[in-house]
């Protein structure tokens, strides 16, 4: 029962590849069945999140990677061959494990995967696309992301994208108290972000939304105002940190709107950073004097050159994983056991029935019942020993020693202490 995973991540593919294969979480349903229909998968889930998009499959072909992997580039409308990674069977189970875990994260040991992991996996059950090995790995992800945090300290060395671009803004303004901070969209990064710079104390801070009814309910908790997207172009020149992250497949944020709110400014600098995937501002606002502009990618840089003093929590985690791996494929190889012990018990049961009914007859007619008994034992050990004494005979060289060292771990010659006794008299 072969279980893959074709995709991409921030390690492999920079963000303008990434935002061409992204998709939005009510868009999900819709391509896991397109998945479905073009590999030919009897179990499938697809995980798109800002930092990468994989799929995790069970088919007994192996063809199902080369398919899955055309079906990504026709979603991109480009080559993704460059930038794929794919793993089989441990090597899945294990990506799988480390994914959900946040040691495959940019922001290494971040929460939020997991939640997103189980958003799919939700997806996936309604689509009827789980309920198999594949189905037991997702459970086994939540199972092992649990230990991991619990165990390890790899939860409390996270560094989150909102911290770090709190940070850069405190390098670039220094005290943010003077500082006047947008927020655009009402997401979980936004809300993160709000959390962090709300505790720097900016002078202002709004929040951007669609609908501002939803953009209220979150700049209430901060003590913030809220207006609408239509408002943006408008109010953006009032700001010096903008932070975005919306579902939008297009930039809401362009270089002309920047280039008018810079003029406004009289050149005042202003902070940006892009959290969303697709991209929410377009990237050649970064070209502009007097703007700092960053997406996950450049966030991403900052993070990573921090990483060595979490090196020891992340050995203790791949520890663990590596752990839970070897239980899932001696769980997966027992399972593909089934089939021959089904085919075993049912042989024995025909033997069985063919015995016992004939025991039956002959009590019947009124045998001696020890006798009876006794026709029963020697049909049924004839009957278990015909085939593999048949093979045996059969068999030749090489293919009789494997015969010969199968029946012998099937069946064990057992301990006699009794004959231990004897030898030593």
């Amino acid at each position: 029962m072969p279980l893959f995973v074709v995709g991409l991540n921030h390690r492999t593919a920079p963000i303008d590849v990434r935002e061409r294969v992204s998709f939005a979480n009510d868009a999900q349903a819709g391509a896991l069945d397109a998945l479905r229909a073009a590999t030919g998968a009897d179990e499938a889930v697809l995980l798109s999140t800002c930092n990468r998009t994989e799929v995790y499959l069970r088919a007994d072909d192996e063809a199902v990677i080369a398919s899955a992997a055309q079906w990504l580039s026709a979603s991109a409308d480009a080559n993704l061959s460059a930038h794929l990674y794919e793993h089989r069977d441990a090597a899945t189970v294990r990506h799988a494990f480390r994914v959900a875990s946040g040691l495959d994260s940019m922001v290494l040991g971040e929460p939020q995967i997991l939640g997103q992991v189980k958003f799919s996996a939700k997806v996936a059950t309604k689509a009827n696309a789980l309920g198999g090995p594949l189905n037991r790995l997702i459970q086994e992800t939540f199972s092992v992301a649990k230990e991991v945090r619990s165990t390890t300290e790899i939860g409390s060395t996270s560094t989150s994208m909102a911290a770090a671009a709190l940070k850069l803004a405190e390098q670039l303004f220094g005290d943010l108290r003077e500082c006047r901070c947008l927020l655009v969209g009402v997401g979980e990064m936004i809300e993160l972000a709000a959390t962090h710079f709300a505790a720097a104390k900016p002078k202002q801070m709004v929040v951007a939304n669609r609908t501002l009814e939803r953009g209220r309910e979150l700049a209430e908790r901060f003590g913030a105002q809220a207006i609408t997207l239509q408002q943006l172009a408008e109010r953006i020149q009032d700001f010096d940190i903008v932070i975005t992250s919306t579902a939008s497949t297009l930039p809401i944020i362009g270089k002309g709107m920047i280039e008018r709110a810079l003029k406004a400014r009289r050149h005042r600098p202003m902070f940006l950073v892009d959290l969303a995937v697709p991209r929410d501002i377009e990237a050649e606002v970064a070209s502009l004097d007097d703007v700092f502009l960053y997406t996950l990618d450049g966030l991403g840089k900052v993070i990573a050159q921090n990483l060595a003093v979490r090196e020891s929590a992340v050995l203790a985690a791949d520890k663990i994983i590596d752990g839970r791996v070897d239980d899932f494929m001696r769980w997966l190889e027992a399972r593909g056991a089934v089939p021959v012990i089904q085919q075993l018990r049912q042989k024995a049961d025909h033997y069985r029935s063919i015995e016992l009914d004939r025991a039956s007859k002959l009590l019947a007619r009124g045998e001696d019942p020890q006798r009876v008994i006794e026709q029963l034992a020697h049909g049924l050990t004839n009957k278990f020993l015909h085939h593999p004494m048949a093979a045996l005979n059969r068999s030749r060289g090489d293919d009789r020693e494997r015969l010969a060292d199968a029946l012998e771990r099937l069946y064990p010659v057992e301990h006699d202490p009794a004959q231990d006794q004897r030898e030593e008299e």
